[in-house]
């Protein structure tokens, strides 16, 4: 069975793209949760994961750290994470890939922080640049590569749809104004079972972080 390391769900964007993929999936796993009180290098982390950061999948005791190395080693055994016509796959790893490097003011500007629901503001042109491209990217899946009747990115859900749930998140917390197809997946990925369960477990957490909620007033307050 597999073991899996997460920071806390209220917080941790990058964890929960393995979690959301064993879900779904309906793997069986052992979580743990660890806190990701700091930003920096955390040493007390380096037992569980090679970079010291979470999360990280073990088998074993062997460590797969990287959201994006654990989604490719556990399509390895369960290859229906990626879509199964050749193009959408290709098309399905690269935005995947691009999700993973980059996007990064907008994750700056709008960290994840789900006890959070906000009147937002007009992002910066850097920040619009990053929501137009992901804009971009979930309508051309949708409307060119969606094979199937489902209702993901691909059609079936797939290892793209659990790399862009965090964004999801930021884009639901900060209130960002999406045209109707990227709105109409933000909509189904936000229902999706798991999604919810993440969300309710993560307003369970007592553990807070002024660094990480210190935009609420920026953002307008709550809705």
């Amino acid at each position: 069975m597999f073991d899996l390391y997460i920071g806390n769900k209220n917080y941790s964007s990058w964890s929960l793209r393995p979690w959301l993929l064993l879900r779904h999936f309906a793997i069986p796993f052992r979580e743990h949760m660890v806190s990701v009180a700091g930003r920096d290098y955390n040493p007390e982390l380096k037992p569980l994961s090679g970079n010291a950061r979470v999360p990280c999948l073990h088998e074993d005791g062997f460590q797969v750290w990287e959201s994006i190395a654990i989604a490719e080693t556990l399509a390895e055994r369960y290859p229906q994470m990626w879509p199964e016509d050749a193009r959408a796959r290709a098309r399905a790893r690269s935005i995947s890939a691009e999700m993973h490097a980059g996007f990064a003011k907008l994750r700056t500007a709008m960290p994840m922080n789900l006890k959070l629901k906000l009147k937002g503001k007009t992002p910066t042109p850097e920040v619009q640049r990053d929501i137009d491209r992901i804009v971009e990217i979930w309508t051309e899946a949708r409307t060119l590569f969606a094979t199937s009747e489902g209702p993901y990115l691909f059609g079936e859900f797939s290892v793209a749809d659990a790399m862009y749930a965090p964004i999801v998140w930021r884009f639901h917390i900060y209130n960002v104004a999406l045209p109707p197809v990227a709105a109409a997946y933000r909509d189904t990925l936000l229902a999706h079972p798991a999604m919810q369960e993440w969300y309710a477990e993560a307003l369970k957490e007592s553990e807070a972080h002024a660094h990480y909620d210190q935009l609420a007033d920026e953002y307008g307050g709550p809705r």
